[in-house]
């Protein structure tokens, strides 16, 4: 019986785990399962913790991987398909992140300025304007469908398939109202279409589209990118003050430890908000 299969559609049911996870934790998982002696089934904590040890992908990667097998023993465990867990103890390298990449206020002004000066320019800066103004995911403003439009906030369809609500300021709303004035009646669900396979603008396009808008900035290509844009986004609404579950939410993070990684960009902000508010913040003011 291949407890691999049984595990992965249970994820796919019960979780509704995208199709790319599935497709890494089954490579992840048949690869483990050829390598490590006697097979996943077989597997010992001392031969699992070797197999991890040697293998030569980024410490980001092997996390991916340990959690993986993390996750298949869970399920073996919950099943009662086994009654010990070999990877109960297993020691995951540590993941080291790289600071998000962020744009100033003053770029992204200059970038949506930009996309007056390339075609498609409405449609362009309704898409720039919206993942500014929510913090989307490119997938997410790719396949944005026409029922995701609530007037002045967006119902986003995520990760995982988990819903959530982003508001949209009024300079967002009307540049996306404008879009859809031009784009006019069409049988396409999205509100981004296109005449490819896809039904909609692909990542790809819109990738291509935002490095031109940045040339015509006077902003590196390299610098700019859809996610760049995402952090912006947050990295500017917790200078602003922002509640850092707030933007949690925004982002559509499941864990506010992914949310955190914005704290690091701005320790001066933070530093000013500990001595502004906090109740011994001005102890060192008294003589």
């Amino acid at each position: 019986m291949n407890y691999i299969d049984i595990f992965l559609e249970a994820l796919a049911a019960e979780r509704g785990r995208s199709n790319k996870t599935l497709e890494s934790y089954s490579c992840d998982l048949h690869h483990a399962d050829a390598e490590i002696p006697g097979g996943l089934m077989g597997a010992t904590n001392t031969a699992i913790q070797n197999y991890l040890s040697h293998l030569p992908d980024r410490a980001s990667s092997i996390a991916r991987k340990a959690s993986a097998i993390r996750g298949f023993y869970k399920f073996l465990m919950l099943e009662k398909i086994i009654t010990e867990n070999p990877a109960a103890n297993l020691e995951l390298p540590k993941r080291t992140r790289a600071l998000p990449k962020f744009l100033s206020v003053d770029e992204i002004e200059l970038l949506i300025s930009s996309a007056g000066d390339v075609k498609n320019a409405i449609r362009l800066r309704a898409m720039l304007e919206l993942v500014y103004a929510s913090g989307l995911r490119v997938s997410e403003l790719c396949e944005l469908p026409m029922s995701a439009n609530l007037g002045d906030k967006l119902l986003i369809h995520g990760k995982g398939a988990k819903e959530r609500i982003v508001p949209m300021h009024e300079r967002a709303q009307h540049a996306l109202k404008k879009w859809l004035e031009l784009r006019g009646d069409t049988e396409s669900k999205y509100v981004f279409p296109s005449s490819g396979k896809t039904g909609h603008i692909t990542r790809d396009g819109f990738f291509k589209i935002l490095k031109k808008c940045a040339v015509l900035a006077g902003i590196a290509p390299e610098r700019v990118s859809p996610h760049v844009l995402r952090h912006s986004f947050a990295s500017h609404l917790l200078a602003g003050g922002a509640n850092l579950r707030a933007i949690q939410t925004m982002l559509g993070h499941e864990d506010i430890s992914t949310t955190q990684i914005y704290t690091h960009v701005l320790p001066e902000k933070l530093r000013e908000t500990v001595v502004e508010h906090h109740p011994l913040g001005h102890i060192g003011d008294k003589k």
